[in-house]
């Protein structure tokens, strides 16, 4: 039985060191490993348990030859190495169901730590597509206030150029109403230049008639 528990604890050890310490693919190896033996999990009890009552067996025993070593005052050489050799198996097997149990730990939380690296792999690559679409936005924004700037300046061209077109159709439109109003003024002149013409034809005439009578 020691030999063979001496291999179980040199197993256990080499496969926590393997978990501790990642060793190329051997740590993914071990995980698959204990991810099938976990499936035989009423196996594994089993034989844990196995294991359980052999150590309480030689616990049992170590207790008995202390006792029978106490009653007699010293314990023969036989007794000695029957309490050696199950103190060692106790000890060996004590030392293999606790790192059993550390080895289910381990293989635990490396699994919780795998799942929570893959969920951190697609936040990242979440965080990654956000800042794309951002960065897309803000040349888009860019691109607008750029697009709404070169508008307004060329809205103001416009405008500028219309106020400047409407002031010279302003200024033409006051030339032409002064011209109009120098003409209808010239026209009255005229007017009454010809009145005033009509009136001393009249005149005339009338002295002429007169003469001739």
């Amino acid at each position: 039985m020691i030999p063979l528990f001496f291999i179980v604890v040199f197993v256990e050890s080499v496969i926590a060191a393997i978990l501790m310490v990642e060793i190329g693919p051997l740590r993914e190896l071990v995980m698959k490993g204990l991810d099938q033996v976990k499936m035989r999990r009423a196996t594994v009890l089993t034989v844990a348990g196995t294991i359980f009552v052999i150590l309480l067996s030689n616990l049992f025993s170590i207790i008995k030859i202390q006792n029978k070593g106490a009653k007699h005052g010293t314990m023969t050489p036989m007794d000695q190495v029957l309490w050696r050799t199950n103190l060692l198996e106790a000890t060996l097997m004590v030392f293999s169901l606790f790192l059993g149990f550390i080895l289910d730990r381990m293989h635990h939380y490396m699994q919780n730590l795998i799942e929570i690296r893959g969920k951190t792999g697609t936040s990242k690559l979440e965080i990654e597509k956000l800042e794309k679409e951002k960065q897309q936005l803000k040349e888009t924004e860019e691109k607008a206030a750029a697009e709404v700037k070169r508008l307004q300046k060329e809205i103001s061209e416009n405008l500028n150029k219309h106020k400047l077109e409407l002031t010279e159709k302003s200024k033409l439109v006051e030339t032409a109403e002064t011209h109009v109003a120098s003409l209808q003024r010239q026209t009255a002149d005229l007017l009454l230049e010809y009145d005033r013409l009509l009136e001393d034809n009249q005149n005339l005439q009338n002295h002429a008639r007169g003469f001739k009578r």
